[in-house]
């Protein structure tokens, strides 16, 4: 990727995405395969290879890009000396990996050069290329992509390029498409067609969004980001639709996000309902207990979008990073991870569901049953943790916290909905005791009475950003002295520039070398914290400064460097978008109470 992180735009059909740069290159192009746990990736731009580049040959003057209104099609302008040309990027509503590129003359007349450089296999495989039919094809092993342009194309090695002007009223078209080299290229698209009806679909999705508050705008944009990353056949929505962009420039905190973790499940049907989308939170929780039942000591943190466990990690040696930050890692050894949190999301996720009228169905009762079985005596073990750190187990206290949202929800939905019947009825004072057994356990050794705040884990002093999920979850109220205590700590140790950390990562504690960005999910939890403790001046402040950290199209990270000023970390990244969407809520709701949660 030659551009900063921040400088591309999502384009999606909820089966593929790409990332464009604001030159006009997609850097980054990657769909599922069925036969594989990851994805397959024809284009990638850590090193010279892998991307399709687009741009005037004259001087530019003046360059901007912008989504056209609501949707996921992307449009980048360049003024030159003679002339203005616009590029349209969109993917197609085809239920496959189509990239769609129009090139339309605004202004003038501009001389556009085009080179398409494909890497199979992160880079490793150099295609060979074809005529075939009405397109040029790029083949490699399994895997075809073709080109199909009225422009003519020169080839060499392992790339086709184009030179050519455009005229005011010009519109010149490009379509990628992938396929299995084993087959006939699927029929090429009406272009036109397929642009009236994916910004018909996107249109038609945005306009049902019911969230009318101040920052509606933020909000939609955040909410069509989700739903382009989701993978419409299975419901499942990837953390985000890259690998090993690095936590900390030149560093070796780099992994692969484009899995579906099951910590989001509730954070995900939370946000969806937000802004009305009762159809996408109900298909991300059908994902959800779909890849869940079974044996609850199989549970992972982690899976691939088709549900799939086996998500191996490697390395790709020969690339070099973005930015020279090494490994570049694929698949992602965390999955393997006990993490105690996430039993407590499903059940939240299952109880929210219900709340909102939502049918047992396949996230039935039997489901339940069985993980309650299995939490019994698995929330008196130590875990991995929320951070997925790599420095060995402990009682970490938002796993607690966690561990009782378990037993609270289960026991919600059986005094509630009923849920269970006969035998539900039987479990509720069991599993009311245990939740009370786990809430006097984390106020007893989860706080710190000398730092006044709860910490990371139990008996150390070291502060951590997930237990400001307390007042979230129900925990505690925003209104108890530990957790306003909490946020003061919080403030004083882990805030940077005025973004906070995850946790202190330059004394090795978590077991990796290195050190990263401020973490955006957190300061938007932080945001949080200032509405519920009734900070509601801060709250809204907070807020915006982290508006004002979104790219030019309304996209972030996971991360941001306070000190380069600079989005890093897998991009865009679902976790900070569900966390937007969710702030906002929170802030404008207290704010209209007047009063603290």
């Amino acid at each position: 990727m030659a551009s900063k992180i921040e400088d591309y735009g999502l384009i999606g059909n909820m089966f593929t995405s790409a990332l464009v740069s604001r030159s006009g290159s997609i850097d980054w192009l990657c769909a599922p395969r069925f036969d594989s746990d990851a994805c397959f990736t024809a284009l990638v731009g850590y090193d010279k290879h892998g991307r399709w580049s687009l741009f005037p040959t004259a001087t530019v003057r003046e360059s901007r890009q912008r989504y056209r209104d609501d949707t996921t099609i992307l449009e980048t302008e360049f003024a030159c000396d003679d002339g203005v040309v616009r590029v349209i990027d969109f993917m197609p509503m085809s239920g496959r990996c189509d990239v769609v590129r129009i090139i339309e003359g605004v202004e003038g007349e501009v001389p556009l050069e085009m080179l398409l450089d494909v890497g199979f296999g992160y880079g490793a495989d150099a295609p060979f290329i074809e005529k075939m039919g009405d397109g040029v094809c790029f083949l490699s092993g399994p895997n075809a992509l073709i080109l199909r342009t009225p422009m003519a194309l020169e080839q060499s090695a392992r790339r086709v390029s184009a030179y050519f002007r455009v005229k005011k009223g010009d519109r010149i078209s490009m379509q990628l498409t992938w396929f299995a080299s084993h087959e006939d290229p699927p029929v090429a698209a009406d272009i036109e067609q397929t642009l009236t009806s994916t910004e018909k679909f996107w249109r038609e999705w945005s306009g049902r969004c019911t969230y009318q508050g101040r920052w509606r705008d933020a909000v939609v944009r955040s909410l069509v980001t989700l739903k382009a990353m989701t993978y419409a056949p299975t419901g499942a929505i990837v953390a985000a639709p890259t690998t090993s962009l690095p936590e900390s420039i030149g560093g070796v905190r780099n992994w692969d996000y484009r899995f579906c973790w099951l910590r989001d499940a509730s954070l995900t049907l939370d946000a969806f309902m937000v802004g009305g989308y009762i159809d996408e939170a109900r298909s991300f929780l059908d994902w959800v207990f779909r890849t869940i039942a079974g044996d609850p000591e199989d549970l992972q943190i982690m899976y691939s979008i088709f549900g799939a466990r086996r998500l191996t990690e490697f390395e790709l040696d020969w690339l070099p990073g973005y930015e020279g930050s090494k490994p570049v890692r694929v698949g992602n050894a965390a999955s393997g991870q006990f993490q105690l949190d996430v039993y407590g999301e499903c059940l939240w996720c299952w109880y929210a569901a219900r709340k909102m009228g939502m049918p047992g169905g396949v996230h039935g009762w039997h489901v339940i049953k069985d993980l309650i079985t299995f939490m019994e005596d698995a929330w008196q073990h130590p875990d991995d943790g929320i951070w997925e750190v790599r420095g060995g187990r402990r009682h970490f206290t938002h796993s607690k916290v966690m561990a009782w949202v378990f037993f609270d929800r289960a026991a919600k939905a059986i005094q509630e909905f009923g849920s269970g019947g006969d035998e539900g009825q039987k479990m509720l004072r069991h599993l009311c005791a245990l939740r009370e057994k786990i809430h006097t356990e984390v106020c007893e050794r989860g706080f710190n009475q000398r730092m006044g705040a709860f910490t990371q884990s139990y008996g150390s002093e070291a502060l951590d950003a997930s237990v400001l999920m307390i007042p979230r979850v129900g925990f505690l109220p925003g209104s108890d002295p530990r957790v306003r205590g909490t946020v003061a700590a919080i403030e004083k140790h882990l805030l940077r520039d005025g973004f906070v950390l995850r946790y202190d990562t330059e004394h090795g504690t978590d077991g990796l070398p290195g050190s990263e960005g401020a973490f955006l999910a957190c300061t938007f939890w932080l945001a949080d914290n200032y509405a519920l403790v009734g900070r509601m001046k801060e709250a809204e402040e907070l807020f915006e400064r982290l508006l004002n950290v979104r790219n030019h199209l309304g996209l972030l990270s996971e991360e941001y460097d306070p000190k380069l000023r600079r989005q890093i970390s897998n991009f865009p990244q679902a976790f900070s978008h569900l966390a937007l969407v969710l702030a906002a809520q929170t802030i404008e709701t207290i704010s209209a109470k007047g009063e603290i949660a």
